[in-house]
Formats: C-alpha cells, structure tokens, sequence
C-alpha cells in the first residue's frame, strides 16, 4: 500500500482513539454512564449502532461473495430478522425497562434465580469471547492480505485500538464510532462500487444486462428444504427467530436498548435498523454481482479459491491510492464496531452480574476501575483467541463461530419459559438449558440441517424441556405478574 492509504488509516484509527477520549474526559462519568450512556442516547444513534454491531468484516466481504458466487437468495434472511425485531420490541423490551435493568440477565435472575443469571451470564461470556476473538483473526487475516503486514501485527493494531477507546469511552463512546464507522464502510462500499462500474466498457447497462442474463438479481426461492440456509422460509422462520434470539438475548445488543432515552425510543430504533439492514445487505449483494461481471471482463490472473476473496482482490488491485486506504479503513471501521460492543457489554456482564451480587461491592470509583481494567482484559482474550486461531483451519474456525451462535437461541428459550409460566422454577430452567445445548450440538454436528435453524432448535428445546422439568422442579411460589418477563399493561 502507498504512504497515503496508510496515512488515511492510521488517521482513521487515531480520529476513533481520540473521540474515546473525549467521551472519557467530559466529566466523572459512573457505571450508569460508562455501560448504558446515562440511558440518553438519541434513538437514531442506537439504530445506527445496532447496525454497525452485527456488521463484522466477514459480513462485509463474505456477503458480496454470496451474490458473487451466486444470487440475491440471501437477502430472504433479513427479511426475516425485521419480524424477529418487531416480536423483541412487543415481548421482550418491556421487561428490560421495568426497574433498574442493566443487564439482559439481570431479569433472568429476577424471576429464576441468581443460579440461573449466572450460568447464562458466563455462557454468554465464553461464546461470546470464543467468536469475537474469531471474528478478530478473521479482520486480522483481511487486514494483513491487503496490507501485508504479518498477521500478529493486523491482530494486535485492530484490537488495541478497539481498546482504548472503549476503555476511555464506555458505551457512549462505542455507540457514537458505531455511527462513524456506519460512516466510513458504507460510504467505502459506495465508492468501491462507483469505481467498479466505471471499470466497466459498457457501465451501468453491462452490469445489468450480464447480471439479469445470469439470473443474478433472482431472490426468492419458495422450496421447503432444511438442509438449504437460503430460502424463503429458512429466511422468514428461521431468520425471525434467529435474530428474536441475537437481539433479545443478547447482551451486546441489548445494553444498547437500554441506553436509549425511553422503551418507545429503543423499539423505534430496533425496528428501524432492520430496514436498514435489509438495504445495505442489498447493498453489498449488488457489489458482489458487479464482481461477477467485472471478473468474467477482466478474469484475475488466478483463478479464485473462495468466493470471499472477489472483493479483497478487486480491493487489492483495481481501486486508486487514497480510495484504496478509505476501503480499509471500512474493513477497520466493520471490525472494531463489533469488538468495541463485545468488549463493553462483557464487561458489564462481568461487573453487574458476577462481581456485584457476589461481593456486594458497592464503591463506584473502584467498581469504575474494575470495569476498565476488564475492558482490557477482554480485549486481551479476545486476542489471544484470534493468535490462537492463526493455527487453525478456515472450516473450523467457521464451524467454532457457528458454535459459538448456538447460546443465544437457548437464552432466548429461557426467556420465553419466563415469559410464559408462572410456576417454572430454577431447576428447570437450567436443565432446560443443558438440554438445548445438546440438541443444538446435535443438530449441528448429526444432521444436515442448515444453520438458520440452530437457533429455533435450541429455543424450542430449551422450552419444551424446562417446561417438563418444571413438574419436577418448580418455583418455590408461583411468579406474580409483578415478577414475571411479561409485559404489564
């Protein structure tokens, strides 16, 4: 890469640092402020900031590579995760505004029990660590093709970045980058694909006419197959429960709810960002046919292994000094929007959940100082895994993140069991839990069914199951209304 496309990174990387700090020094922020922002973040900021959390590198370049290898029949998926918003915003989010919510768990351990908050609470930890020090390795992997830096090098300037800010910071800081990094990739993709058209002898209509001939802008697909993760009903039924589960369940997510000004506020944000999830899932599939027909006029002087690769070649290769440096920075920007969130919402779990009920401790400016130094911590972890992974094979490393999804279908199976009986006790909710872990791993590895569905298995399971055990294991007294996860009217 020239001096400018790394002078345009590294001043991308510094400008994120720097809004850190400044978020950190304008006044003695506490736990309220550094995990849930003082809950006055604007609505249009936590839409945007949910956008930027579930968009890693891998679904920046991977994406495109669907359409590129393929067609538009992954767009059906997101169709189905605007349903699985509007079912959080109506049945989950009022529980997490009743009282004093910090954490996802929190109310899980109001109405089971403090075993139960905490077994999902490390669940959440260790899965989530184990995939975003995955995610991490797969940035680093990205960032050091084309860059060439040696990969330790890629993982260790993503990740110290990502912490300094969210150390400063807190979760204000990490939702305001989300929006500059929102910014700064979609703004990338942008350009990246004006550049492509313009590469083109016949423009706009050759990518259009070579694109519809091929059959590439072909969507729906309405087959009844299990084992096919793009299809109409893998997307509405699968989609729909799968994202119930990443965004209902989900800490990293749901911290973000709960630093909105209001319920009404974050149900606004939370349905709104699956539009635009839809439109720049679009986004990205019509870059990935415009690398079809740019590849078939120019085909690369090797032949490509992996569909991922089409858009980090073309990125490589074909994009000018200083643009070729804003693109990366997007890779940067879709990399540190998912650590950031992962670093702070693992942090509050840790503090809010773990150490607080344990210990009692009640001091704010040592529980301040504990929360930062965890911040570090995880982000050390999260590296490690990714070093550790440098040895592993690409097909394992993609199984351990699938892996590493299953526990949010089982927490959001926990929290329907919750939601739906008054009589259920703590013993059942956790043999519940161990029961969806089994069957998601069997689902994964003793069927072919598609991964779309993981997530309605363990949260299927995981009800049914605890929903039986409740005759052996129930609550000490019937839940009132008052207790339970459902929404008071």
């Amino acid at each position: 890469m020239s001096p400018i496309d790394v002078a345009v990174i590294v001043v991308y990387i510094l400008g994120c640092t720097a809004l850190g700090g400044w978020i950190g020094g304008r006044g003695d922020q506490g736990l309220k402020g550094y995990f849930l922002g003082e809950r006055n973040m604007p609505a249009w900021a936590v839409m945007i900031s949910i956008v930027a959390t579930e968009t890693s590198t891998v679904t920046f370049l991977s994406v495109p590579g669907e359409a590129y290898k393929g067609d538009f029949e992954f767009l059906q998926l997101p169709m189905g995760y605007i349903a699985g918003r509007m079912i959080i915003a109506a049945f989950l989010l009022p529980s997490y505004f009743r009282g004093q919510i910090e954490t996802a768990y929190q109310v899980l351990g109001n109405r089971f029990g403090q075993a139960t908050r905490r077994t999902a609470s490390i669940l959440f930890l260790v899965t989530r660590t184990l995939a975003d020090g995955l995610r991490l390795f797969l940035a680093a992997t990205v960032l050091a093709f084309v860059t060439g830096w040696p990969i330790v090098y890629a993982i260790i300037a993503v990740e110290t970045a990502t912490i300094v800010y969210t150390y400063l910071g807190g979760v204000k800081a990490v939702i305001w980058a989300d929006v500059l990094q929102f910014t700064v990739y979609i703004v990338g993709a942008l350009i990246a694909l004006y550049v492509l058209v313009g590469k083109l002898p016949g423009g706009w209509n050759q990518l259009v006419d070579t694109a519809s001939a091929a059959g590439k802008f072909r969507t729906f697909d309405f087959r009844f197959d299990l084992t096919k993760p793009y299809t109409f009903w893998a997307g509405l039924i699968g989609g729909m429960v799968l994202n119930t589960a990443t965004h209902g369940a989900d800490q990293m997510m749901v911290q973000r709810y709960l630093a909105a000004r209001s319920q009404k506020q974050a149900a606004g944000a939370l349905v709104a960002s699956g539009f635009v999830v839809l439109a720049q899932f679009g986004l990205f599939l019509f870059i990935g046919v415009s690398l079809y027909v740019f590849f078939g006029q120019f085909p690369p002087a090797s032949p490509l292994t992996k569909s991922d690769q089409a858009f980090s070649l073309f990125i490589v290769e074909y994009l000018p000094t200083g643009i070729k440096g804003m693109v990366v920075a997007a890779i940067f920007a879709s990399a540190m929007g998912v650590l950031s969130g992962s670093l702070n919402a693992s942090a509050s779990t840790l503090i809010n959940d773990l150490y607080r009920p344990i210990s009692g401790d009640v001091d704010e400016r040592r529980l301040m100082r504990l929360s930062r130094l965890a911040t570090v911590a995880f982000g050390a972890v999260q590296a490690s895994v990714a070093w550790w992974a440098t040895g592993l094979e690409s097909s394992v490393v993609t199984n351990a993140l699938t892996i590493a999804g299953f526990t949010t279908g089982i927490l959001l199976g926990l929290f329907v069991l919750g939601n739906l009986t008054r009589t259920v006790g703590q013993g059942a909710a956790l043999t519940g839990m161990a029961a969806g872990v089994a069957a998601v791993s069997y689902a994964k590895f003793g069927t072919t069914l598609a991964w779309p569905w993981f997530a309605l298995v363990g949260s299927t399971t995981t009800f049914l199951v605890g929903l039986a055990a409740g005759r052996i294991f129930p609550a000490a007294r019937a839940v009132p209304a008052s207790e339970s996860l459902q929404p008071t009217s």
